[in-house]
């Protein structure tokens, strides 16, 4: 079976928002350009790795000498999008994830593919590793200000959840918390 793929070359919008309560949300990497648009699920850890592989990308781009690319050290203010997430309909759930950069277009270039049987063994390194059989994929190609924003947007998602306990560090729920602390 070929493999559908869900392709933005320049999109209009490219974001990381959650639906639900803290505690209980659920991460989409939403994609739109015109009328398409593509929600796929992401884990919370998947989200943030993301944003911090981008933004080294990003960073060693910005350090490299001879670098011909005009790469943003912060996300360009006409570029910030705090608005929610557009209508959602999850297209698939992440498993493995490929990150790089595309000399050619000056862009960051961005695969994700559902998971599958293969991804649930617990290999926290699978986000290079791509499934040569999956039946649908994501890519998204995002000039560099517009990964800028979109990393510093999914840092902000990721940190916006339950606040951490002050003693033991675990996220704390609205109706209560038990902290077990660690005997000396």
């Amino acid at each position: 079976m070929p493999t559908r793929v869900h392709e933005f070359s320049w999109p209009d919008r490219v974001v990381v928002g959650t639906l639900g309560a803290p505690g209980s949300r659920t991460f989409y990497l939403q994609v739109r350009a015109g009328k398409q648009l593509v929600s796929i699920a992401l884990e919370k850890q998947q989200s943030a790795l993301l944003a911090e592989k981008i933004d080294e990308i990003l960073d060693q781009l910005f350090k490299l000498e001879g670098n011909r690319f005009s790469v943003p050290t912060s996300t360009p203010i006409e570029l910030v999008d705090n608005d929610q997430l557009e209508a959602v309909e999850e297209q698939f759930r992440t498993g493995a994830m490929s990150l790089g950069w595309d000399p050619t277009t000056a862009q960051v270039v961005i695969k994700a593919y559902p998971i599958t049987d293969v991804d649930v063994g617990g290999d926290e390194e699978s986000f290079d590793e791509v499934d040569p059989h999956a039946t649908e994929m994501l890519l998204v190609r995002m000039p560099v200000g517009s990964a800028r924003a979109f990393a510093k947007r999914t840092r902000e998602i990721v940190g916006a959840g339950r606040p951490a306990c002050p003693l033991c560090g675990y996220p704390m729920d609205a109706d209560g918390h038990t902290c077990i602390l660690p005997e000396d």
